[in-house]
């Protein structure tokens, strides 16, 4: 096992490593050049040339990436914005906690009603409760989460004259005030993970309630809540555990369409910020960042395993 989570932890390096370099070259190939965004929006032509020389974008592209890693290896600098002018690992330590906020809350929801209601369904197989979740997550996966948001705003605003705020609360300011503001979001991003969950959970609680030590544990007299709980859920959490890793990826990408529909001056806003102006320092360092945590979150998700199951040994 702990030659395992070597192993794992090693890899993060590596992997890290790729992912810069293709989004440090994804992002010089965009249509449209930065500098020429920035001499048009200074009316003088005769500057270009300069302005790519002091913005080190005159070097070719391995020695401008050469230069990058060494930044961030040597001192943990992510560069500065081309437009502000301001670093940006402090833009992201700014907007870092709003998007934390909405993902985790986001990942409340995704797990308390995927769990809850894929256990519900299995229990009741073929019942109506059965069949009115499995529509609704039917739904929560077909239906685009921008769509149903942009719905909601519309309508929102036209039927009750409702809007979201137009200035985040922090959590530790207003509390109250912080999750009404992102409920609505939060609940949007988490729908169609919770509907993915929540399908595989069902598999899952089908497959193992089939089994003999279940029907022994029946046998003994012990209540069917009990046995699920203390039998059941635990062996058919392995597969969903793996898939929620998987839609915690998708959440932490879904950020960027939530934060821009309903304001939310977080990570995924500034991101979507940097590709509109070609700020490729900025476009860089939110990667890096979100590349980082869903490697974490699938580690965190691998090393789970073990604990869940003891039969699991890692080689």
């Amino acid at each position: 096992m702990r030659r395992y989570i070597i192993q794992r932890v090693l890899l993060i390096f590596p992997t890290l490593f790729l992912i810069s370099f293709m989004v440090f070259c994804i992002s010089r190939v965009l249509p449209g050049d930065v500098v020429e965004l920035m001499v048009s929006e200074s009316g003088y032509a005769d500057d270009e040339k300069e302005m790519r020389e002091m913005l080190g974008l005159d070097k070719p592209l391995p020695v401008q990436y050469f230069n990058y890693m060494k930044k961030i290896i040597t001192k943990g600098d992510l560069g500065v914005s081309l437009w502000s002018g301001e670093p940006v690992r402090d833009e992201i330590a700014k907007r870092l906690p709003i998007s934390l906020n909405l993902t985790l809350l986001s990942i409340l929801w995704t797990i308390i009603f995927g769990v809850t209601f894929g256990v519900l369904s299995a229990i009741e197989q073929d019942s109506w409760m059965d069949y009115v979740l499995r529509s609704v997550a039917i739904g929560g996966l077909s239906i685009p989460n921008f769509w149903l948001a942009t719905m909601l705003l519309v309508f929102g605003s036209i039927w009750f004259s409702w809007i979201p705020p137009m200035n985040y609360v922090p959590f530790m300011k207003d509390p109250i005030a912080n999750i009404s503001q992102l409920l609505i979001p939060s609940f949007i991003l988490a729908l169609a993970r919770a509907a993915a969950i929540m399908r595989m959970t069902r598999t899952m609680m089908l497959e193992v309630m089939r089994e003999d030590y279940i029907r022994t544990a029946r046998s003994k007299g012990l209540s069917t809540w009990l046995v699920i709980v203390r039998h059941a859920l635990k062996n058919a959490m392995i597969p969903v555990v793996s898939i929620t890793g998987i839609q915690l990826a998708f959440l932490i990408g879904g950020t960027v369409v939530m934060e821009s529909i309903f304001v939310l001056p977080g990570m995924g806003r500034y991101m979507l910020e940097a590709i509109n102006w070609r700020d490729y320092p900025a476009i860089q360092g939110v990667n890096l960042v979100i590349a980082t945590g869903i490697v974490l979150i699938n580690l965190i998700v691998d090393l789970t395993y073990g604990f869940l199951n003891p039969k699991i040994r890692y080689q």
